[in-house]
């Protein structure tokens, strides 16, 4: 298969192309990072990536930033940021990736522990995570071409706990993340939420 993973340069996503490059063509596109280079709340830079790279078997999206913070301190800038790259970020890859995607391609997003199970500060964060799982299971139902749609939904990655100084043990490594994206990306399922734990 021809996968194209978006996020492919950061931790998670880097993961995910070293899991699934050994059976597929796989390309890592980033937004600072990586060849080529993509902004998801672009509509035209997503136009331009797709035009690029030509028809695909699988998108798989693990970018899209939302900002953690209290109540408080979250200014309505910061709730609109998540909205725009963590959510509609995703939705606008998913949407954009129906031109080229072949018939019975495959889709997998991004939403995280923190929409089913909130902390303090997770606000901003569980609000998009949550979003886009709705998002995905609704989509789901209309896909054109037999196209199916998933939502893994990560843990704390032990790489970024030990990057911020946090106790990693708190966290599960990249490459156990990888595996619930490759069985999305592998497997038959549409309109599921991809608990990343139960592949630990």
């Amino acid at each position: 298969m021809k996968v194209l993973v978006i996020g492919g340069t950061g931790t998670i996503g880097r993961a995910v192309v070293t899991a699934l490059q050994s059976r597929h063509d796989v390309i890592a596109a980033g937004h600072t990072g990586g060849d080529p280079r993509v902004e998801i709340t672009s509509a035209s830079s997503l136009r331009s990536l797709f035009r690029r790279v030509g028809a695909l078997d699988a998108v798989v999206c693990s970018a899209g930033p939302a900002r953690f913070g209290s109540l408080e301190q979250l200014r309505d800038e910061d709730f609109t940021f998540a909205v725009g790259h963590k959510l509609l970020g995703q939705v606008g890859v998913s949407r954009a990736a129906l031109a080229v995607l072949r018939d019975g391609g495959s889709i997998t997003l991004t939403s995280g522990i923190l929409a089913g199970e909130p902390v303090a500060g997770s606000s901003a964060i569980s609000m998009v995570n949550a979003g886009v799982e709705g998002y995905a299971r609704a989509a789901a139902l209309e896909l054109p071409r037999n196209i199916r749609i998933n939502v893994v939904s990560p843990p704390w990655v032990r790489e970024t706990l030990v990057a911020r100084g946090m106790e990693p043990d708190a966290g599960l490594p990249a490459a156990s993340v990888a595996r619930a994206y490759v069985d999305s990306v592998e497997g038959t399922a549409t309109g599921r939420i991809l608990d990343a734990r139960r592949y630990d």
